[in-house]
Parts: structure tokens; C-alpha cells; sequence
């Protein structure tokens, strides 16, 4: 396998159909799916305005660029966009071929409680409210059953216990394949696994987002649970293509997040830059080296790659390629060494809710 790509190469999707290239699956109990998963949340809500048409391009993209006995994760959130996000993939999946569309699988966070105004309200974990979302994720979504169903961040005011009972009582009822979770820490991790068997945490895990390796992975691999890796770009900033200069667009919610104001937004590009380097001696993409690093962290890690359009999918996909060595590794965590981002990952309301945190 080659390790020189040029990221405008069209070769890079129709090279994922190369056998080689191995399956991964969600932990001991769950599916196995494609190397890289399609984060969907961007072609709805969150970054600003989104190109509907090219969204549901490179949806059917990814599905045609995952080979056809593999299946294709698409990770999206019953909130996103207010329901936004699933019915654009309700669209997508309607018209795509026959044969890509058999090979989706859906990834589904329930649980906000959003405003008129599009703020956030809370979480609701309660088994009557997991059933309630659940109906209209799959009226939404056009399906008769989700194959990863979890909660968006645990709602204090309700055990765990409850809530992924009430997943698991959807899972016998066959409407729901699989228990996911998502932010959670290892003590609730372990509480949840003693009552169903989970089949991978979703969490943030990137270069610069790295609290998961000291105790919640470990936790995960003893539990046998797989990770779904969501922010391996950290929401484009470690990208290579984000800039100083970049206006936010209103409605882009990073115009909020502490890595991309001020001082902190300066130290986090100069690891950028320091990476870059790194990339470039490599002959491959920012992008592509930071998401191959998460690739290189373990056989049960599935990132989750956050495109929204088609030359970004190209390259997330060219990362599958790139083989870092030993010595790669330790230029990589050289240039963007643990602990060296400068910010929280969220705002301080929204870091109150990460149970993965506290």
C-alpha cells in the first residue's frame, strides 16, 4: 500500500474498494462496518448553511465508495437540525442504487430537548421518552428498525440503567439492532454494559482531544465495547485548511468553541502548521495524517469523518491509506504532543454535560 497520495487523485475512491482494506467491527456484540464512518450533523445544523444537493451527493458517494459486502455507518442525531438530518438521509437512501443503499447502516443519537429558537434544553432519558424518540427517528428515517440507538449525553435525573433498558427492551422489540453510547465515563460504562451488552461509546478522540486514553478506552476494551471517534478534525480546525483569517458563517457554532477564539485559536494552528510539516514529508494531506493517526490507535476505533462535501470525502477516504510507521507516529505526537491544545472542546454549559469529564 502506497503512502504518497495526492489528495485530488480520483483514484482515492475507487481504490476503498481494494480488499485489503479490512473491516472493523463495533465491539464484541456489535456490527462490522467500513474503516470510517459518515458523520452526517454538518449537512444539517451546526456549521452554517449546508448545500442540500451536495449533501446528498456525498452521502450516495460514501455508500458507492464502501465495498459491497461491507456495511456503511452513518452517524446523525434525531435533533439535528430538528429532525433536519434524518430526513435528508431518509432522501439520500430513497435515491441511492439499490445495492449501496442495502449497505447503510444507521447511527442514531436521541435525547435533546431543543427550543423554538434552536437552543438546547436538557437531556430526557426516560423510558417513556426513549420510546417517544424512537418513533419518530424511524418514521423520519423511513426505516423499521436503527442498528445503533443511544443517547445523545446522559440525563442526570434518570439512571442509566433506565435508559438503556429501555434500548434494550427496542432491541427485543426489533426496532433497534444495537446499544450505543455516547460521552459517557468509565464508571458509566460499566453500569450500562451490566445491563445489555453495548456495542461502542461514541466520544470526541483526536490529536488534540486525547482525555479518553487514560481511563474510558481501557474501560472499553475490557468491556469489550468498540469506539466510534467522532471530531478527529476537531470540527475542521486541525483540518489543514482552517485559517485565521476564516468569517464564520451565522449559525456556525465554532464562532463559540474556546479552541477557535483569540489566543487559543492562534497556538492551536501553529500545531496545525507543526503537523503539516509532518504531512507533507509524508506526500499526504493534513487531514489525512490526523485521521490516519486515529485509524493507527486500534482495530476497535471506527472515526467518524464529518464531510459534507465530496472533495472532503475524498480525502478523509485517501487517509485509509496512509501507513504511518513508528517513527511517523513519533514525528506526528512530536508535533502535536497530549494536552497541547489551548481550549476546552465545548463551552463551559455544554462541558457540564459530558459525563466523560467529570
Amino acid at each position: 500500500m502506497t503512502t504518497n497520495r495526492n489528495t485530488n487523485d480520483a483514484q482515492d475512491t475507487n481504490e476503498t474498494q481494494d480488499a485489503r482494506i479490512a473491516r472493523r467491527t463495533l465491539g464484541a456484540s456489535g456490527p462490522s462496518v467500513f474503516p470510517l464512518g459518515l458523520g452526517c450533523m454538518g449537512m444539517s445544523a451546526l456549521y452554517g448553511e449546508a448545500d442540500r444537493s451536495e449533501s446528498i451527493a456525498t452521502l450516495h458517494a460514501f455508500l458507492e465508495a464502501v465495498p459491497e459486502d461491507t456495511n456503511a455507518l452513518l452517524d446523525t442525531g434525531d435533533f439535528y437540525g430538528m429532525g433536519h438530518n434524518e430526513l435528508l438521509i431518509n432522501e439520500a437512501l430513497r435515491t441511492a442504487p439499490a445495492a449501496a443503499r442495502e449497505r447503510a447502516l444507521t447511527s442514531v443519537k436521541f435525547g435533546a430537548l431543543r427550543t423554538v429558537e434552536g437552543g438546547f434544553a436538557g437531556y430526557d432519558g426516560r423510558p417513556d421518552a426513549v420510546r417517544n424518540f424512537l418513533a419518530y427517528s424511524l418514521q423520519r428515517l423511513g426505516r423499521d428498525h436503527i442498528d445503533v440507538y443511544r443517547i445523545a449525553r446522559v440525563d442526570p435525573d434518570v439512571p442509566i440503567e433506565e435508559t438503556v433498558g429501555a434500548i434494550a427492551e427496542a432491541v427485543q422489540a426489533g426496532h433497534v439492532r444495537h446499544i450505543g453510547l455516547s460521552e459517557v465515563g468509565a464508571d458509566t460504562l460499566r453500569r450500562a454494559a451490566a445491563v445489555a451488552p453495548i456495542s461502542d461509546l461514541q466520544i470526541e478522540y483526536s490529536l488534540i482531544s486525547r482525555n479518553i486514553e487514560a481511563e474510558i478506552l481501557p474501560t472499553a476494551r475490557e468491556l469489550g465495547i468498540g469506539v466510534t471517534a467522532y471530531g478527529v478534525l476537531s470540527r475542521g480546525l486541525i483540518s489543514g485548511h482552517f485559517s485565521r483569517e476564516r468569517e464564520l458563517t451565522p449559525g456556525d457554532f465554532r464562532g463559540m468553541s474556546p479552541r477557535f477564539q483569540g489566543g487559543n485559536l492562534d497556538r492551536n494552528l501553529d500545531l496545525v502548521e507543526a503537523l503539516r510539516k509532518v504531512a507533507e514529508e509524508k506526500g499526504v494531506s493534513v487531514a489525512q495524517i490526523a485521521i490516519a493517526w486515529v485509524l493507527a490507535r486500534g482495530e476497535d476505533i471506527v472515526p467518524l469523518v464529518g464531510a459534507r462535501r465530496r472533495d472532503r470525502l475524498t480525502e478523509a477516504l485517501g487517509a485509509m491509506r496512509v501507513e504511518l510507521t513508528a517513527a511517523d507516529l513519533a514525528a506526528v505526537e512530536e508535533a502535536v504532543p497530549a494536552g497541547a491544545a489551548a481550549g476546552e472542546r465545548y463551552p463551559a454549559a455544554q462541558m457540564a454535560h459530558l459525563d466523560s469529564e467529570h
